[in-house]
């Protein structure tokens, strides 16, 4: 046991601090925590920031990119979802940070640059002198070979960060994909390290109860979690969630739910039932003034939808890239009663806090697309309880379960991982946010000729 210790010991190296120190001049808007944050980012020169929706991760990567390019004079390129980039921009003009929107490396321009994740092989990774990723959970998503090439497109730049608020939303393990980009551990090693096989089920891996310390140790070396500043010991106001209700609607409720019913069963029922649960949703919205935004799956229950809800609009994979942009933004500004979309598109990253009404029109069995779906309105900053409509076949039954379970699961997840980086997140934090520029003499010091001194005694 002694000699494991020994091992995990030495495994245990915390990242090595590469990036920038001293007394930097940050951007007064904003707030305590995350200046703290950016400063510790800065810090490390690699890092991640975990915090949940609405706590400002934007404007901290963008401080973050900011003063990486003040410092080394290079560019720094933001990899995000395609929705997220003209939104990125604006933020970025409210706090007199400038980005650059870019359809390939011939559009990139001094400082700060921004492009989705699928242009990545338009753009020449070398030049740059920082990267972050945004919505950075959204790795695992792609396939490995895209996954791998991000990771070994940048794996000899400096400083990187890498930003969601869902980095393992179901399983500790994922968290290998970030500590690989960040070049702390490949996830292999990773797994090796911290995690044991679980002989009964052979693609999960279960954190070995003997490595736990260590491994939040490791964790809190290069990354952060947040989920509120207050968990962290800052007293800031407006950080404070408004009430969920979620509503649920069986357009099928005289049939048995059956729990058992397989994947292709499921997908069936989904398809029977896609006139009714579109209707359904149309009944809801086109009696109401506000506005709405609706989440759906499938292309044809895009365009029931669409059919039937008056003043809609629908963003779908297909359109056009500034289409997709322009009708998003017009709904950021309330302009658009009701957007019509699939979480695959607009479910990371959007900050609709102006929206408070929502429906699912049937789920998929990922509780990270839901999670993230529902947090586009229910998040810090939004001043209104949230409602949110999920209109589903009872023979979907077992789809929700499964949502909830997983939902479970992850806040339980969450809670650990908080409660174990707490206190060392706290000391990381207020260690980088009291360093000070070096002193530096300006005045020669003189010393007295003590020689001369003892021969006059």
């Amino acid at each position: 046991m002694k000699d494991y210790e020994t091992f995990l010991n030495r495994k245990n190296e915390i990242m090595m601090s590469a990036g920038i120190e001293g007394d930097l001049t940050l951007n007064p808007k904003l707030y305590d925590f995350q200046r703290d944050i950016v400063r510790w980012a800065l810090f490390k020169g690699r890092a991640a920031i975990f915090a949940d929706c609405g706590l400002g991760k934007t404007i901290m990567q963008l401080e973050w990119a900011h003063q990486v390019h003040l410092y080394c004079g290079g560019d720094v390129l933001i990899l995000a979802p395609l929705s997220v980039t003209e939104q990125t921009k604006r933020e970025g003009q409210a706090f007199g940070i400038a980005v650059q929107v870019c359809e390939s490396q011939a559009d990139v321009v001094p400082g700060i640059n921004i492009t989705n994740y699928e242009k990545l092989a338009k753009f020449d990774a070398t030049h740059f002198k920082g990267v972050v990723l945004d919505e950075s959970s959204i790795l695992k998503s792609f396939t490995g070979k895209v996954r791998t090439a991000i990771i070994d497109a940048f794996r000899g730049c400096r400083y990187r960060l890498a930003c969601t608020a869902t980095p393992a939303p179901n399983d500790y393990m994922e968290l290998g994909n970030h500590a690989e980009f960040l070049d702390v551990m490949s996830r292999n090693e990773m797994l090796a390290t911290f995690f044991v096989h679980d002989s009964g089920n052979t693609s999960k891996w279960r954190l070995k109860r003997h490595a736990e310390d260590i491994f939040w140790q490791w964790m809190a070396g290069w990354s952060v979690f947040m989920d509120n500043p207050k968990s962290l010991g800052y007293e800031v106001t407006g950080y404070d969630l408004p009430p969920l209700n979620i509503h649920e609607i069986i357009v099928d409720g005289d049939i048995a739910i059956d729990e058992a019913l397989t994947l292709t069963e499921r997908r069936k029922a989904r398809k029977d039932t896609l006139d009714l649960r579109c209707q359904a949703a149309a009944d809801l919205i086109n009696a109401s003034d506000d506005q709405w935004l609706v989440w759906c799956d499938l292309n044809a229950e895009s365009q029931g939808l669409y059919d039937r809800i008056e003043d809609s609009f629908q963003v779908r994979g297909s359109d056009k890239a500034q289409y997709k942009m322009d009708i998003m933004s017009e709904f950021s500004d309330d302009l658009v009663k009701c957007l019509i979309t699939k979480p695959s598109i607009a479910g990371f990253g959007m900050n609709w806090q102006q929206c408070h009404k929502m429906v699912f029109v049937g789920l998929s069995d990922s509780y990270e697309k839901y999670y993230q779906a529902m947090r586009r309105c229910w998040r810090f900053g939004q001043d209104q309880p949230v409602d949110v409509y999920i209109i589903i076949s009872a023979r979907e039954g077992a789809v929700k379960s499964n949502i909830e379970r997983k939902e479970t699961d992850a806040k339980k997840m969450q809670e650990a991982t908080i409660e174990y980086t707490k206190e060392i997140t706290k000391n990381n934090l207020k260690q980088t946010a009291r360093m000070v520029t070096p002193y530096e003499p300006e005045v020669m010091m003189s010393l007295p000729d003590w020689e001369e001194f003892y021969e006059s005694a």
